[in-house]
């Protein structure tokens, strides 16, 4: 079979398939704890070291991965609470954090097309100051120490016939952020991971990596001030359906018949080997199809402002 390539944005995912084949990477650590009283499970996932990056194919850095599995319901009391977790991640990886800064958000994606529009939603709903203060002064927002918040969404390269991070360089040009934060709809590798997991981290974003739909990198190196990113996962691709099925399929089957096992091969093979597999043998005509929930228009608006306020609260010095 053809070397493995795992259609992921999240880190937590990458770093589990080194366990699966029981590889212990070095320059990885590994943080895993739940928040009392809730079911929100934080993972954070540290790469040190410039061989360890290369091995898991993702920059060095911070990725903290946060997992709600009931985020997708309309219970505000919990999205709230998701919303304060979210703002202490966001804030322990904010330079100069408690002091005043200038943060620029940037809202990625394509607002016409509803699993990508996760950015451009989150946005709308942002407390925007920067215009205020310097209209005003930074007392008329009531307080003697305030973040200039500004906010832009760049659309994408079809739209614009530029790429993100030229549309957001002309930006730090005129208005001098202190560091930007990116939001961006993610790709999952996991069913029970969609629009249930926020990863936030401090190495900035590849735009359509997880779809392989390849833009220039938003990070620190591309723009020159710190970037961090933040991303619910919204699709998973075809490859990943298939293999949940035939999961849940044997393990009907063989449940059928007492336990006895359907057959030794594909059993042998574990997760990521049996994803590889069922990747080539569904391709060419499904190996680029991405799926997503049918009521991603009403997760998307629910998610979008979990997340608004999250930085809402974030910013706040």
């Amino acid at each position: 079979m053809s070397k493995f390539q795992m259609r992921t944005d999240l880190a937590l995912e990458t770093r589990e398939k080194f366990q699966e084949d029981n590889v212990e990477i070095k320059g990885v650590t590994i943080d895993e704890y739940y928040i009392d009283n809730s079911e929100i499970q934080i993972t954070e996932v540290n790469i040190e070291t410039e061989n360890a990056a290369k091995a898991m194919g993702k920059p060095k850095g911070a990725y903290i991965t946060l997992e709600a599995p009931n985020m997708m319901e309309p219970d505000e009391g919990y999205h709230r609470e998701i919303s304060d977790e979210l703002a202490k991640q966001i804030q322990k990886l904010l330079p100069n954090q408690g002091k005043e800064q200038s943060v620029l958000v940037v809202g990625l994606g394509n607002r016409q097309v509803t699993p990508d529009a996760l950015g451009p939603y989150v946005v709308d709903n942002l407390l925007i100051t920067r215009h205020v203060v310097k209209e005003y002064g930074k007392y008329a927002m009531g307080k003697e120490e305030v973040n200039t918040v500004s906010s832009i969404v760049p659309g994408v390269m079809a739209q614009t016939g530029m790429e993100p991070v030229e549309v957001i360089g002309g930006i730090i040009k005129e208005t001098s952020p202190d560091v930007i934060i990116v939001i961006d709809a993610l790709a999952a590798r996991n069913t029970k991971r969609l629009n249930r997991t926020i990863q936030i981290t401090d190495t900035g974003i590849n735009p359509g990596s997880g779809v392989g739909n390849h833009r220039s990198g938003i990070n620190q190196e591309s723009i020159g001030i710190p970037v961090i990113a933040i991303g619910i996962p919204t699709v998973v691709d075809a490859a990943t359906i298939v293999q949940d099925t035939m999961k849940n399929l044997v393990d009907a089957m063989e449940e059928i018949q007492g336990g006895e096992k359907l057959g030794t091969a594909y059993d042998s093979l574990n997760d990521f080997e049996k994803y590889q597999l069922i990747q080539e043998v569904i391709s060419p005509h499904l190996n680029g199809m991405f799926v997503t929930p049918k009521d991603i228009d009403e997760t998307i608006k629910r998610l979008s402002f979990t997340l608004s306020e999250g930085l809402n609260i974030a910013l706040q010095v």
